[in-house]
């Protein structure tokens, strides 16, 4: 549904975004993970044909963004971080005119809006000036907006950013809702935002993709924690199971013997060690995969960075 390949885009000396690829396909709910300057916002105007890019491609649903702005437009549902809203109009005034410029047909115009409305919660608003309505609302109102052309593509831009806690409750639901029926790509700079939208991750840093990999796989480790007691030599047995190779000691903890096992790519050893605990007589006291948080893989991704620039200097 998205293809960016090799999009860079620069302003003036300064590089916003360098070499940045990754694909998005019908259905997925992708987000776009880094800190403030990453380059997120910069890739969905791009995206969205409010910004040319300097050098790269990027299509939707087949077009290029560059050759058919409008083809892509026309695909794209669009909530940019300040949603574009004019608060001395009705909500419904608003969204008829929002359908108006999104070309959707005269007699279409009422039946879209009520849908909009009765999707993004708005039923209680319609009548209200949008100065009026609570930051939460102004965000569904924008959502509204972005989703009345039924388009197969939405694309947000912080789309949480400064709501309060139940607010942001109420719309990572609304997203959840929206993708059931369209492709989605969010950016964030919070990573609890991931965790709970997401399906897939796409990390910017400094511009440039740091990684691109389902939630799943980037919270999977090849690491197993073992914990045993009255146990000897138990490093050299664990390194004989199928699936090991690497133990070592973890230190000592509640009159365990502790030791951090690592194992090949797609082994699952975890049976096989507790297997080899009841025949060896060990008292077993944990046998469990290491999961690491989305906050350490995304520190362990930027010292990883960092490492690699100050090489290149």
């Amino acid at each position: 549904m998205i293809a960016v390949k090799e999009l860079e885009k620069r302003y003036g000396d300064v590089r916003a975004v360098s070499g940045v690829t990754f694909e998005v396909a019908a259905g997925e709910i992708v987000g776009l993970l880094g800190q403030n300057g990453a380059g997120k916002t910069t890739v969905m105007k791009v995206m969205t044909g409010f910004l040319e890019p300097t050098s790269g491609t990027v299509a939707v649903g087949g077009l290029d963004v560059r050759t058919d702005r409008i083809g892509v437009q026309k695909q794209i549902g669009y909530l940019p971080e300040h949603a574009p809203l004019y608060p001395e109009m009705l909500v419904q005034e608003y969204l008829l005119m929002m359908a108006d410029l999104r070309g959707v047909p005269k007699s279409e115009r009422a039946k879209r809006v009520a849908a909009a409305v009765k999707a993004t919660g708005l039923e209680q608003r319609v009548t209200q000036p949008i100065s009026q309505l609570s930051k939460g609302y102004r965000q569904r109102v924008g959502l509204a907006q972005a989703i009345l052309h039924q388009p197969k593509v939405l694309v947000l831009d912080e789309p949480t950013n400064g709501l309060d806690p139940v607010q942001i409750l109420e719309i990572r639901a609304l997203i959840r809702e929206l993708a059931k029926t369209t492709t989605v790509i969010l950016s964030t700079h919070i990573l609890s935002e991931i965790e709970a939208v997401c399906s897939r991750v796409v990390i910017l840093i400094e511009g440039q993709k740091a990684a691109d990999a389902t939630l799943e796989e980037m919270l999977s480790s090849d690491v197993v924690r073992v914990a045993v007691a009255d146990a000897k030599d138990a490093a050299g047995a664990l390194a004989e199971v199928e699936g090991v190779s690497d133990v070592r000691r973890a230190g000592e903890k509640d009159g365990y013997q502790r030791y951090t096992v690592k194992v090949a790519a797609g082994a699952r050893p975890e049976p096989a060690i507790a297997k080899l605990a009841v025949e060896k007589g060990w008292t077993l006291g944990e046998v469990a995969r290491a999961t690491p948080s989305l906050e350490s893989v995304f520190r362990e991704l930027m010292a990883a960075h960092v490492a690699q620039r100050k090489e290149a200097a």
